[in-house]
């Protein structure tokens, strides 16, 4: 990759930001400026974090304010890449020899699931998949709602595995533990984290309540959505 190709991908992202109007900018860890809060929000932080924030010189702010914004544009572009390469593994799965270990280990998106489950993630668990990806994706837009079930929580650690990687290949200027401030708003706690933790003792962490495979797409309560085409 030469500079031209990072300039390249940072101004698509920092383009891609304004999109990404399902999350603000403040819950994506970037620290709002006191003098433009409201009354009530500054009631919600301590005297010395509002000194702290107001302390800040001009520059600094700025170069909070791009890194958080470019950021919002990787989740947003990411979304976009993740379900491009879930219908490419979706296309792989119509050879005969695909649902496999081995086969779902070469996948795009369905290596980074829970791989004790490999054999199940066949074309009908992926379409599901996918639906429920994309109303991740769509939520990221219209206004964020936590995830409704298993499988849309694993849609969301998959949607920032992909931001990783774009992180990685660009070099990207992020806010720093950026992983970890966007989990803790998308996936605020996520039962999901369990499946990928080997076990102390006997058993499996899967056979916990509502961790088996075959509740994936089940609603965590009654006002939990999940879309109908993942619940059928």
């Amino acid at each position: 990759m030469n500079a031209d190709d990072e300039d390249d991908i940072t101004e698509e992202l920092l383009a891609d930001a304004v999109k990404l109007t399902g999350l603000s900018l403040e819950l994506l860890g970037l620290d709002p400026h006191p003098d433009d809060m409201t009354p009530e929000q500054r009631l919600l932080f301590d005297p010395e974090d509002l000194a702290e924030m107001a302390a800040v010189p001009a520059d600094g702010r700025q170069e909070a304010m791009s890194r958080t914004r470019l950021l919002a544009g990787l989740l947003w572009n990411s979304s976009g890449i993740l379900l491009d390469q879930l219908f490419r593994d979706l296309e792989a799965l119509g050879r005969p020899d695909a649902v496999t270990a081995s086969g779902i280990a070469k996948s795009y998106v369905l290596s980074s699931l829970p791989p004790q489950f490999a054999s199940s993630y066949d074309a009908g668990f992926t379409r599901k998949f996918i639906v429920v990806a994309a109303d991740v994706a769509v939520s990221l837009g219209r206004g964020w709602t936590s995830p409704g079930c298993i499988a849309a929580e694993l849609a969301v650690r998959c949607l920032l595995d992909q931001a990783e990687i774009t992180e990685d290949i660009y070099e990207l200027d992020l806010p720093e533990d950026w992983r970890a401030q966007v989990e803790e708003v998308l996936l605020e706690d996520a039962e999901c984290h369990a499946l990928y933790t080997e076990p102390d003792t006997g058993g499996s962490p899967e056979a916990d309540a509502g961790l088996g495979f075959e509740q994936w797409f089940t609603p965590f309560a009654p006002g939990d959505v999940v879309p109908a085409f993942a619940r059928s």
